[in-house]
């Protein structure tokens, strides 16, 4: 028995209403879905991306110049001790330090600059250690989510001119400010944000004498001690790729200390922070306290970055040991801290070094030193410290 040609249609309309429902479920509808600009559909050409779920507009996505995996994120990092890294990183250049359960290690950014991400292990978590130039933003994320743990790479787009990271299981786009994903299928998962900081690798070596320091044995041939951003961080300067207007509360180069109180947004200004050398602090019902100390050179100054000038560091924490409050000054040499109410010193790790709490650590809080811009863009709601609201 023979269908009839009206049947058939019928039938073939039913067909294509199915095949268009699944192609919709599983991500891969027709163009007229994709919302992508032109130039951003040719930058990511070929990917299995899911660009029907996104939760930033696609027109906020610029291509950075490089290629997806363009700058190469480390996945088999090799470490050495901190002795064999002394060969050929001095002790004012900048590291990223993440210590976890006792693993405690050291990312030069004369490495991170020419990779941005490094997929690592430390004490047993599965963590991605990440820096973005443009933004000064050096950043570590637990990249396991849901029982899956996760790689990254860099996808070559920007947003507010900050790194776009890509995972290559279901290749979302996250991004690297707010380790959140923002487009593909895990759009609107975040990740876990860890306690990384940049201090000088003479600080790093001094309170983790056995830790470890990221080899250049990279796999890669890269000037690895060298800045290719030379002069980027200069205050008068303007953000590289930056769309938009920037905050005009502070110059837009400028580095704050950045930190998240209970949804509370706070930024310290490096000048404010540099001046007073200690700042004790309480927001949204939280006491904290930011150190800042000198012997650390920025990575975006000089070609060669040992050579280039001293920004110093910072430790933000919470002043509280046992139970019990403390108040901070800087040590009169300018060297460490004092708390008032033992006197016991302290460094710019939170490590009580000398004293009767000698031994004693405080709980580090969440914080980077961005550059206003890019924290202002993606906190347009923070309050500058000793400034009021916006």
């Amino acid at each position: 028995m023979h269908l009839t040609q009206k049947r058939l249609g019928a039938v073939a309309t039913v067909a294509a209403i199915v095949l268009a429902a699944l192609l919709t479920v599983a991500g891969c509808g027709d163009e007229s879905s994709d919302s992508r600009p032109d130039e951003l559909r040719n930058a990511t050409s070929g990917w299995n991306t899911d660009w029907q779920k996104h939760s930033v507009p696609y027109e906020e996505l610029l291509a950075g110049g490089p290629p997806r995996d363009g700058i190469p994120s480390i996945d088999e990092p090799a470490f050495i001790s901190t002795g064999e890294a002394s060969a050929w990183l001095a002790d004012n250049e900048p590291v990223i330090a993440l210590e976890l359960d006792g693993d405690a290690r050291a990312y030069p950014l004369q490495i991170l600059i020419w990779h941005e991400i490094v997929n690592d292990e430390v004490g047993g978590t599965p963590a991605v250690v990440t820096f973005c130039p443009l933004c000064n933003a050096a950043l570590a994320f637990d990249r396991s989510l849901d029982g899956q743990i996760y790689e990254f790479g860099t996808s070559g787009l920007l947003r507010n001119s900050d790194l776009v990271m890509y995972d290559r299981s279901s290749e979302s786009l996250w991004q690297q400010f707010t380790g959140e994903a923002i487009a593909g299928e895990l759009t609107g998962k975040t990740l876990r944000f860890l306690p990384a900081r940049i201090v000088s690798f003479g600080d790093f070596r001094q309170a983790w004498p056995q830790g470890l320091v990221l080899s250049r044995d990279t796999g890669y041939d890269r000037e690895y001690g060298t800045n290719p951003y030379v002069g980027y961080d200069d205050v008068s300067q303007s953000p590289f790729l930056f769309q938009g207007d920037t905050d005009d509360r502070l110059p837009a180069m400028e580095r704050v200390v950045a930190v998240e109180v209970d949804g509370m947004d706070i930024a310290y200004p490096f000048s404010a922070v540099t001046a007073a050398g200690v700042i004790n602090d309480s927001q949204a019902g939280q006491d904290l306290v930011i150190f800042h100390e000198g012997g650390t050179v920025s990575a975006l100054d000089q070609r060669v970055i040992s050579e280039s000038a001293d920004i110093g560091s910072t430790g933000v924490f919470k002043p509280v040991v046992e139970g019990r409050k403390l108040t901070f000054t800087r040590q009169r040499d300018g060297d460490g801290f004092v708390d008032a109410e033992t006197g016991s010193s302290w460094n710019i790790l939170g490590q009580a070094t000398d004293g009767p709490l000698a031994g004693a650590r405080l709980e580090p809080l969440i914080h980077a030193d961005h550059f206003w811009f890019a924290w202002a863009a993606f906190k347009p709601d923070t309050i500058i410290y000793g400034a009021g609201s916006p």
